[in-house]
């Protein structure tokens, strides 16, 4: 992971003006007919490069955590495969992007546009983020929708009332 987010600093360049985070937040919500599914993850890496607007995050999977220890087995072993797929991440740009005013309290509305990987599938995304600047310090959140069998994880129908397949994503970001 540590060489990951090298290299999404080394591909930002030397020179740019980049605000970095190694304890981002991403949490999934699953909302079915049985039963509802949450699981937390505060160990999410970002960089911003507020020179051109590229941005990029990862997420190691088995960090999620769930309220029930059970879950979290079955999210890593049957579904996410998490030896297999150990991250998720997203490398993309924001879209019009005009560089902030760090020293200027301010609340801003970004489109990022990129690609979202996820179990070894990767799909363009555009999503609308909330931008924060307050004493010097950016901050960014998202929420949006995904489907799961977009990213080629197959729920069995033995589990469709306890498992919905369109999950309800929570992205936080404060940077240093």
């Amino acid at each position: 992971m540590r060489y990951l987010i090298f290299g999404l600093v080394l591909s930002f360049g030397l020179s740019a003006q980049k605000l970095s985070t190694r304890k981002g937040y991403v949490k999934f919500f699953s909302d079915a007919a049985v039963e509802e599914i949450e699981a937390e993850n505060t160990q999410c890496s970002s960089i911003i490069n507020l020179d051109n607007g590229s941005f990029a995050f990862l997420v190691p999977i088995k960090a999620f955590q769930f309220e029930k220890a059970l879950m979290q087995e079955h999210f890593n072993e049957n579904y996410m495969e998490s030896g297999k797929y150990p991250n998720a991440s997203f490398k993309g740009n924001i879209l019009s992007f005009e560089s902030p005013d760090l020293s200027k309290d301010q609340n801003l509305k970004w489109k990022l546009k990129g690609r979202l990987t996820i179990h070894g599938v990767e799909r363009e995304i555009e999503e609308e983020v909330m931008v924060r600047i307050k004493d010097g310090k950016l901050s960014l959140s998202s929420e949006f929708n995904l489907k799961v069998s977009d990213y080629g994880i197959d729920i069995p129908a033995t589990k469709k009332d306890n498992i919905s397949n369109d999950l309800k994503i929570t992205v936080k970001f404060q940077y240093d």
